[in-house]
C-alpha cells in the first residue's frame, strides 16, 4: 500500500510537472502560429536557423541587386527614349536640307527651311540635354566611361551602360549648333553630315538597345532567383499551420485536463483528515 503523507505529494508533484510540460509545448505552438514559423529562433533548431540567416543575407543582397538593375532600366528607358526621337528629327532635317538643295527655290522659302531646319536642330540639343534621370545623363558627354550597376548577391560583378555622345559637332552628330542651309553649298555639306550622323545615331541606338536588352533579361533572373531562395528559406522555417492549429487544440485540452489532475492530487491527503474523525 502506498505511503499517505501530507509532507510530500508525489502524485501532485508528478502532475504538476506533467502540467508544465504541456503548458511549454502549448506556448511553443503558440510561437509558431502567431510568427508562423516553425523555426524563429536558433534555440529552436541552431543548424537550420543559421542557414536560413544565410539565405535571408542572400536575399536581402538581390534585392539590393534588383533595386540597381531597376536603375539601370530606367536610365536605359529614358536614354533610349531620347534617342530615338534625335533619330526622328534628324530623319525630318534631311528633309529640310533635301528640299534647301532645290537650286530653284526663292530666297525666301530657303530662309524659312532654314528656319525649319534650326529649330530642329535646337529640338536635339533640347532632347539630348534632357535625357537625365537620377542625375544620370549618357547622352551629352558628361559621363565619358558609362556607368556600372552590380549584378550578383556579392557586388562583385558589375553590368554596364555605356555613354554616347550625342552633342551637337560631336564624334556622332557632326552636325554642329551653328549649321545652317542658307546655301546649296551649305545645304549639299549639310546632307553629307545628316547622312553620316543618321547612321551613327542609328548604330549607336542599336547598340544600347542591346544593353538595355540584356539588363532586362539579368532583372528577370534575379527576380526568379530570388523567389526560389525566399520558397527554400520557407521550406526550413515555416511552419505547417494546419498542424499546428490541430496540435494547439490537442494540448489545450491536455492543459485542462493537467489542471484537473493537480487539483485532485491537491485533494488527496485531505483524505488523512478522516482517519482522524471520531
Amino acid at each position: 500500500m502506498p505511503t499517505v503523507s501530507v509532507n510530500t505529494n508525489k502524485t501532485a508533484m508528478t502532475a504538476l510537472q506533467n502540467l508544465n510540460a504541456t503548458t511549454r509545448k502549448l506556448e511553443h505552438t503558440q510561437t509558431k502560429i502567431s510568427t508562423g514559423l516553425d523555426v524563429s529562433s536558433a534555440k529552436d533548431n541552431a543548424s537550420l536557423y543559421s542557414i536560413a540567416q544565410g539565405q535571408r543575407a542572400d536575399l536581402s543582397s538581390l534585392n539590393a541587386v534588383k533595386t540597381s538593375l531597376n536603375r539601370a532600366t530606367s536610365v536605359a528607358d529614358v536614354t533610349l527614349a531620347a534617342g530615338e526621337s534625335v533619330s526622328d528629327l534628324l530623319v525630318q532635317m534631311r528633309d529640310k536640307v533635301v528640299s534647301a538643295m532645290d537650286p530653284s527655290i526663292s530666297t525666301a522659302s530657303r530662309n524659312a527651311l532654314n528656319g525649319d531646319f534650326k529649330e530642329l536642330l535646337k529640338q536635339v540639343k533640347h532632347a539630348v540635354d534632357n535625357a537625365t534621370f537620377d542625375g544620370t545623363n549618357l547622352l551629352n558627354n558628361s559621363i565619358t566611361n558609362g556607368i556600372a550597376f552590380i549584378d550578383n548577391a556579392d557586388g562583385s560583378s558589375v553590368i554596364t551602360l555605356s555613354s554616347r555622345n550625342f552633342s551637337l559637332g560631336g564624334s556622332i552628330i557632326s552636325l554642329a549648333s551653328t549649321a545652317n542651309v542658307l546655301s546649296l553649298t551649305l545645304a549639299t555639306s549639310a546632307l553629307a553630315k545628316l547622312d553620316s550622323s543618321i547612321e551613327l545615331v542609328n548604330a549607336n541606338l542599336a547598340a544600347l538597345g542591346s544593353q538595355a536588352k540584356q539588363i532586362e533579361g539579368h532583372l528577370g533572373f534575379v527576380s526568379k532567383l530570388s523567389d526560389v531562395i525566399e520558397v527554400g528559406i520557407g521550406n526550413l522555417v515555416d511552419a505547417d499551420l494546419a498542424k499546428e492549429s490541430a496540435r494547439l487544440q490537442a494540448l489545450q485540452v491536455q492543459q485542462q485536463l493537467g489542471t484537473q489532475a493537480l487539483s485532485i492530487a491537491n485533494q488527496a491527503p485531505q483524505a488523512i483528515l478522516s482517519l482522524f474523525q471520531g
